[in-house]
């Protein structure tokens, strides 16, 4: 590739990031951590992972907290203030 002339403008950054894209994805992956944690947590329950029983209650817990209370906190902390 050959450098640009001394007269051709230098070219531009092709997209600048966008932080909404990123706090999208972020509560998406917030949520499906959250839908893991509860489905291992009822695994342990359920007794099909030899852990013990409190271990299963607290990441089914941990993974309801994570799928309906992390993102709406995220959502309000990100949130663009009034124009």
């Amino acid at each position: 590739m050959t450098p640009p002339a001394a007269n051709e403008p230098a070219p531009k950054n092709p997209a600048p990031k966008d932080p909404a894209k990123a706090r999208f994805i972020a509560i998406a992956l917030i949520r499906l951590s959250g839908a893991v944690f509860v489905l291992l947590g009822l695994l342990v329950t359920e007794g099909r992972i030899a852990l013990p029983w409190i271990v299963g209650v607290v990441l089914t817990v941990a993974g309801f907290f994570d799928v309906f209370v992390m993102p709406r906190l995220l959502a309000r902390r990100w949130r663009s203030p009034a124009p």
